[in-house]
C-alpha cells in the first residue's frame, strides 16, 4: 500500500482510532476513559449554557421590573427645574427612537405615620402623561393614580412602604422635607400631611419600600419651584438608551443633563456582570477538567499505538501527518462532546420552566419562596451569543489538549517502536 498526500488518510485513521476499543481490555479502557472525557466536555457545556441563561433570566427580570418605575432616559436644567418642559419634550420628540414623555420632579424626604418614620424618594407626576413613560398606573393594586390631584396633597405608596407605616386608602401620612425653615431654634424641617389614594407594588423592594407618587403641583409646591426639575423619556428599545442619550446630549439646546437608566443603577449592573463572568471563569474549569482527561487520553492511545505510528512512517507518512491523525481523533472528541452539550443544555435553558416545578414537586422543595425572592418562577434567558461563546472556549480548550500527546506521537521512531514487535 502506498500513501498520497491528497488522500485523507490522517481523517480515516483518526475516526478509525475515535471509534476504536472494543476488542482488548487496554482499548477498552482507553475507550472508556475517552467517553469519560467526551460526558465531561458536555457536561461543562450544559452546566454554563443553562447557569449564565438562568442569570441572565433574573437580570432580564429584575431590570424589567426597575424599568416599569424608572424611566428610559432622563432629562434634567443645569438650573433645577425646567420651565419649557414642553418645548424641551417636543425637540426630544424628534429623535425617531423616543416614544412618549412626561415631566417630573424628584425630591427625598422622610415620611411619618405615628411612631414609624422611613426615609422616601417622593415623586410628583402628572398622572395622565405618567403612562406615557412607566406602568406606574397598572401598578396601583389599591386606589388609583388619577386619584392625586394638583393641591389635594394625596400620595400613592408603595406596598412595602405602605405595610412599614400601617397606612391604607384613606390614612394620613406626613412628609418631611430636609429644605426647612430657619427659626431661632435653628433650621426646622418642613412638614406636609398627605392622605394616601393609592398602593402600587412594582415587585422591586427598593421602589416597593422607598418610593412615594404625588402629583406635580403639589410637588413643585414642596421643593418651592415653579416647574418641573425634567423630563423622563420612554424609548423604542430600552437596551439602545445610552446610545439615544448620546444623541439627544448633542441635539438638544440649553444647558441639559442626559441620563439613562443604566447610569442610574451601575453599581447593581456592574456587580452582576462581574458575577456573570466569575461564574463563567468557574464553570470553564469544568471544561478544563475535561481537557485534562482528553490528554491522558491521547496519551495512552499514543502509547498504545506505537506500532502502528512506525509502520505508517515507514509507508511514507511525514510526523505532520501523525500529528494531525491524533489531533483529528482529540478534536472529534471536543466536538462531540461540545455538540451534546450545546443540545442539552439548549433544552434543559428553554425548558427551565418545566423542570425546576417538576423537581420541586418530587423533593418537596422550594427554590424560590415568594415572600423572599417576590418571584415564584426560575426565570430563563438563552442568549446564543453565550451559547456560541461557550462552544467556541470548549472547543478550543479541546483543540489545545490535542497539541501535546500528537507532538510526541509524531516523535516516535520507527525502529525504536518496532524493535520488540
Amino acid at each position: 500500500m502506498t500513501l498520497k498526500k491528497n488522500l485523507p488518510f490522517e481523517w480515516l485513521v483518526g475516526l478509525r482510532y475515535t471509534r476504536a476499543g472494543r476488542r482488548s481490555g487496554r482499548n477498552s479502557f482507553i475507550s472508556f476513559i475517552s467517553l469519560i472525557s467526551m460526558a465531561g466536555i458536555a457536561l461543562g457545556v450544559a452546566a454554563l449554557i443553562v447557569v449564565l441563561s438562568v442569570m441572565n433570566g433574573f437580570q432580564k427580570d429584575v431590570r424589567d421590573r426597575m424599568l416599569s418605575v424608572l424611566a428610559h432616559i432622563e432629562i434634567f436644567d443645569g438650573s433645577g427645574s425646567m420651565p419649557n418642559w414642553q418645548l424641551v419634550a417636543k425637540a426630544a420628540g424628534v429623535n425617531p427612537e423616543v416614544r412618549g414623555a412626561a415631566p417630573f420632579a424628584e425630591t427625598q424626604a422622610l415620611i411619618v405615620r405615628g411612631e414609624a418614620m422611613r426615609p422616601v424618594v417622593v415623586r410628583g407626576v402628572l398622572p395622565q402623561q405618567e403612562p406615557q413613560v412607566s406602568d406606574v398606573a397598572r401598578q396601583v393594586h389599591y386606589g388609583s393614580l388619577d386619584a392625586l390631584k394638583d393641591g389635594e396633597f394625596n400620595v400613592v405608596l408603595g406596598i412595602e412602604l405602605a405595610s412599614a407605616l400601617h397606612a391604607g386608602l384613606g390614612d394620613k401620612v406626613t412628609l418631611a422635607l430636609p429644605n426647612g425653615q430657619i427659626t431661632p431654634a435653628g433650621v426646622m424641617p418642613r412638614l406636609r400631611q398627605f392622605t394616601v389614594v393609592g398602593i402600587f407594588e412594582a415587585g422591586h423592594f427598593e421602589f416597593d419600600s422607598g418610593l412615594a407618587f404625588v402629583h406635580l403641583g403639589d410637588a413643585e409646591k414642596l421643593l418651592r419651584i415653579d416647574a418641573p426639575s425634567g423630563i423622563r423619556l420612554k424609548i423604542a428599545d430600552m437596551d439602545r438608551a445610552p446610545q439615544v442619550a448620546a444623541q439627544l446630549q448633542t441635539q438638544l439646546p440649553g444647558d441639559l443633563y442626559v441620563r439613562d437608566w443604566s447610569k442610574q443603577n451601575k453599581n447593581w449592573f456592574a456587580a452582576v456582570k462581574t458575577e456573570k463572568t466569575m461564574m463563567f471563569i468557574i464553570l470553564t474549569l469544568i471544561i478544563a477538567v475535561a481537557a485534562f482527561n482528553l490528554v491522558s487520553t491521547l496519551v495512552m492511545t499514543v502509547t498504545d499505538k506505537q506500532s502502528d505510528i512506525a509502520i505508517l512512517r515507514t509507508l511514507g507518512a511525514s510526523p505532520a501527518s501523525i500529528m494531525k491523525i491524533f489531533m483529528i481523533q482529540g478534536a472529534l472528541v471536543g466536538l462531540i462532546g461540545t455538540a451534546l452539550g450545546v443540545i442539552s443544555g439548549v433544552v434543559v435553558a428553554l425548558n427551565v420552566g418545566v423542570i425546576v416545578p417538576v423537581i420541586e414537586h418530587l423533593f418537596g422543595v422550594q427554590f424560590l419562596p415568594k415572600d423572599i425572592y417576590l418571584i415564584s418562577a426560575m426565570p430563563s434567558d438563552l442568549r446564543w451569543h453565550d451559547v456560541g461563546v461557550i462552544s467556541l472556549v470548549a472547543v478550543l480548550l479541546a483543540f489545545l489538549a490535542t497539541i501535546y500527546p500528537s507532538w510526541w506521537a509524531a516523535r516516535v521512531k520507527p525502529a525504536e517502536a518496532l524493535r520488540y514487535e
